[in-house]
């Protein structure tokens, strides 16, 4: 068939590698090859792909000249030395670091949102947004399409699986030995993360504000195509697993009420409406994020402390929308634009 492509899909071992095969084959990607592809210490092993298992390869030794899509989700040094090798050799990288996020010869795609800006790669790498952003932007893109956005206030409540598999493993081990009334000693984490919060995600930047921070700060602008955008973000690593949830206000240029919100979201692709004034009428990254594709987003009321302001509760899967999901639909995009595959059926 014309319309097979073959895929890897680097860092292949990790969560979100894992989760991007697992999508792969619910989705039914149009490949005539899946390649797993990780460092050399996790080669020879095996990961799942459906009802098959697939061969861990060392991404080192691989010659990327026969693959169509390369999925790159194995951290920001690897994709800075092998995106583009992959780049070079013909393959488009869709890659979920931040290290090319902020070029402007590379296309920061949010599904959703911006489809078109995935046509424009003259790299040949398109840029997955951070976890944090990805879910807040189908929510606002809609909203600021019709009404306009000048500012947003968030707060982040990030869950530990954003900080990778040693994260989810100190909360485990933590909260199993507090209950156990044993001494915790931190590692990952500075501070405690059991039964705590810690304010601080990524490296702190000169205006005091994280790393993490900042990205909602440039790419929500970048996504948006709207400069103007004023945001102001504080993040949040909290003790639960899967599931990131955001605290958003948003100012807006024109007038949006509740009623007009509700009627928005409730068309945006991508997003489920979950907003009962009623015990449990909201999302929660347990009861409704965790594994599911869509953005949640409920709690919507007007701001009484501001005339044209909103408040809304967004939540969604981090590993799964925040990452894996997205770098996926970008790959169907470019088998909607009609990427040739270099052999076909090979």
């Amino acid at each position: 068939m014309s319309n097979q492509y073959k895929v890897a899909v680097v860092g292949a071992t990790g969560a979100v590698g894992e989760t991007m095969l697992s999508i792969l084959a619910e989705r039914k990607f149009p490949a005539s090859a899946v390649v797993a592809l990780a460092s050399a210490r996790s080669a020879g092993g095996k990961v799942a792909f459906g009802d098959n298992e697939l061969l861990v390869h060392d991404l080192a030794t691989f010659d990327p000249s026969s693959i169509d899509i390369a999925l790159f989700s194995a951290g920001g040094s690897v994709s800075k030395e092998y995106a583009p090798k992959f780049a070079a050799a013909g393959a488009v990288v869709i890659d979920n670091s931040s290290t090319f996020r902020y070029d402007d010869d590379v296309p920061l795609v949010v599904s959703e949102v911006n489809p078109h800006a995935a046509r424009n790669r003259p790299r040949g790498i398109i840029a997955n947004p951070n976890c944090s952003t990805m879910q807040l932007m189908p929510v606002l893109a809609p909203i600021h399409k019709a009404y306009g956005i000048e500012r947003i206030n968030v707060a982040t409540y990030q869950s530990v699986s954003g900080g990778g598999r040693s994260a989810m493993e100190e909360l485990g081990k933590q909260t199993a030995e507090l209950l156990s009334f044993q001494d915790i000693h931190p590692t990952k984490f500075p501070v405690q993360i059991a039964f705590n919060l810690i304010p601080h995600i990524d490296e702190f930047q000169p205006n005091g504000y994280t790393r993490e921070e900042m990205k909602l700060v440039w790419e929500t602008r970048k996504i948006l195509e709207d400069s103007s955008i004023l945001v102001n973000p504080t993040a949040v690593r909290v003790p639960v697993f899967y599931g990131h949830s955001e605290a958003v206000n948003i100012e807006t240029r024109e007038k949006i009420t509740v009623e007009q919100a509700r009627e928005l979201l409730g068309k945006a692709p991508g997003v489920e409406v979950v907003d009962a004034h009623a015990a449990g009428g909201y999302p929660t990254p347990v009861t409704h994020a965790s594994g599911k594709d869509a953005v949640f987003v409920g709690r919507i009321r007007e701001d009484f402390s501001h005339p044209r302001a909103l408040n809304l509760w967004v939540v969604a899967d981090n590993i799964r929308k925040g990452a894996a999901l997205n770098a996926v639909q970008i790959a169907e995009l470019l088998v909607a634009e009609g990427l040739p595959p270099k052999a076909a059926g090979g």
